[in-house]
């Protein structure tokens, strides 16, 4: 009898392909329907709502009743890390239509990795405050330097507010598209939540890629000297 913890339960959960596409879905931080989520698997919804029940009692989806309504969302933020160190060590998706490249190009480009910005717009934002000394880099996490937090002040983040949060505040989060870290937590949370409210940034419909828009061409490059 092994006295470590139920791993195969786990990777179980992880290795059908729909229940994997859902979670996949989930990463974009809100809470969903399971019809929305059976579409986006391409699944019935009583076929996506017994995978969902299966993700619940594995503690890694959590639902929210509203009414008649049930509503989906990742267990946590360590869920969602976990489920981007697996997408950093999976094969690429094959892709079979002019749509699937196009969506595979804009993941890579600017997602959402749970609650932060992932793809090669959150690598650029990470390594361009850590050139400009805002942020200097630990093993398993961030630091915000003295200049980082004039400049984050300015710039509209309450540090103090986000520290109190009941979360890691800076942690760093592999990539899997670019292989490099970017920044996750509180901190990471706070920054993308900014750019949507200054409307540097909007989502794409229906996957978790977001995208630039020209306010956000401006202010990326003026504060963080990131060229799009």
């Amino acid at each position: 009898m092994s006295i470590n913890p139920n791993v195969a339960e786990v990777a179980s959960l992880l290795g059908e392909t729909s229940r994997a596409t859902i979670l996949m879905s989930l990463m974009d931080g809100r809470f969903h329907t399971a019809s929305e989520l059976a579409f986006m698997a391409a699944i019935t919804p009583q076929t996506a709502s017994f995978h969902l029940s299966k993700l619940v009692e594995g503690n890694l989806v959590n639902v929210e009743k509203n009414g008649r309504h049930r509503y989906y969302q990742l267990a946590s933020g360590e869920v969602a890390r976990i489920l981007e160190s697996f997408l950093a060590i999976s094969p690429p998706p094959e892709v079979h239509s002019f749509k699937q490249s196009s969506q595979v190009k804009q993941l890579r480009e600017a997602r959402t990795c749970y609650d932060h910005l992932a793809g090669k717009l959150g690598v650029d934002l990470t390594e361009s405050m850590l050139n400009a000394g805002y942020l200097e880099k630990e093993e398993r996490e961030f630091v915000v330097t003295p200049k980082g937090e004039q400049f984050f002040t300015e710039f509209g983040i309450d540090l103090g507010e986000l520290k109190r949060k009941r979360r890691s505040f800076s942690h760093v989060c592999l990539d899997w598209s670019e292989r490099h870290h970017h920044l996750g937590g509180a901190l990471g949370h706070g920054l993308i939540t900014h750019f949507f409210d200054l409307g540097w940034i909007v989502r794409v419909p229906s996957i978790r890629a977001v995208k630039f828009t020209d306010k956000g061409k401006v202010g990326f490059k003026q504060d963080f000297n990131i060229i799009m």
